[in-house]
């Protein structure tokens, strides 16, 4: 079943208008959602906005947005002036440079759209699509949309386009703010860690080997819930014990893996061996 779109738009690119529709890249419809229902009668509850200072409902329409310049203070807006701050509902994406596809940092990536044509647009798409795997660039651009105007790359994917929706520079905060500790990083420490990092690495990323186990257990609970089976928590583990030293612990996360990594034919061969050893020395003594 094709992907529905969900809005469509105009890139410009040089004097080439090139109208495009956008595609979700994920499966809303996949995250499993609960609703507030009262437990007396069984019907979901609504939600209500409360005054504190009345202590009233506030109905919708006597609602307006605020923004807070001081503790307590507040400065209104109604619809007609928040119009005036919107972008312009052109819904377009204006390109305004290219840059080399590996100099765009991931931490300003948020989220990613498929770009498909629109109708009378698949000779300028495809021809947008191949000058940027030629000249190994992506396409920095502003996108007007919904009243808001959001920066976007889009680049080469597949057969086709994606866009992906950056964050600006004052949205990200910087690593400064993490704390860190002081440490020094031991040579024979360090030799450990990338020895297990060898055992687990892998050439490519296939994500088809890697699933939601809590989604798929929340499924499953939701199936014995409705065909009116019990459900009872299982019993908690016991925290084991943490291995504070860091070189015993390498030397751990190491014997494990080489324990996973062994065959289990040899191991069977060996119990073969081992058993028929056992059966050859009883025959002997009971001869």
């Amino acid at each position: 079943m094709p992907s529905r779109a969900i809005g469509t738009s105009t890139i410009a690119f040089g004097l080439v208008s090139l109208p495009v529709k956008l595609y979700s890249t994920g499966e809303s419809a996949r995250r499993i959602s609960f609703n507030m229902i009262h437990k007396e009668c069984g019907t979901r509850v609504r939600q209500q906005y409360i005054c504190p200072t009345d202590d009233v409902v506030v109905p919708r329409e006597d609602i307006v947005k605020g923004y807070e310049f001081a503790k307590g203070q507040y400065v209104l807006f109604d619809d007609e002036e928040l119009k005036v701050v919107e972008a312009p509902k052109s819904d377009s994406i204006d390109i305004v440079s290219f840059v080399p596809a590996d100099r765009v940092d991931r931490l300003y990536f948020n989220k990613a759209y498929y770009l498909g044509p629109d109708k009378g647009g698949a000779r300028a798409y495809r021809l947008l699509s191949a000058a940027l795997r030629a000249t190994e660039r992506v396409a920095i651009a502003k996108h007007a949309t919904r009243g808001k105007e959001y920066l976007v790359m889009i680049r080469p994917h597949q057969d086709g386009l994606l866009l992906e929706q950056l964050y600006y520079a004052d949205e990200i905060r910087s690593f400064d703010e993490v704390p860190l500790e002081d440490g020094e990083v031991d040579e024979a420490e360090l030799k450990l860690a990338t020895q297990l990092i060898d055992q687990a690495a892998s050439d490519e990323f296939d994500p088809l080997t890697y699933k939601d186990d809590v989604y798929e257990k929340t499924l499953e609970l939701i199936e014995k819930k409705i065909a009116g089976q019990e459900i009872t928590a299982a019993p908690a583990e016991e925290s084991k014990t943490q291995i504070i030293d860091l070189m015993a612990a390498l030397k751990a996360s190491l014997a494990d893996s080489d324990a996973a990594r062994k065959p289990a034919t040899r191991a069977g061969k060996r119990t073969t061996k081992k058993s028929s050893g056992k059966s050859s020395r009883g025959k002997a003594a009971s001869g």
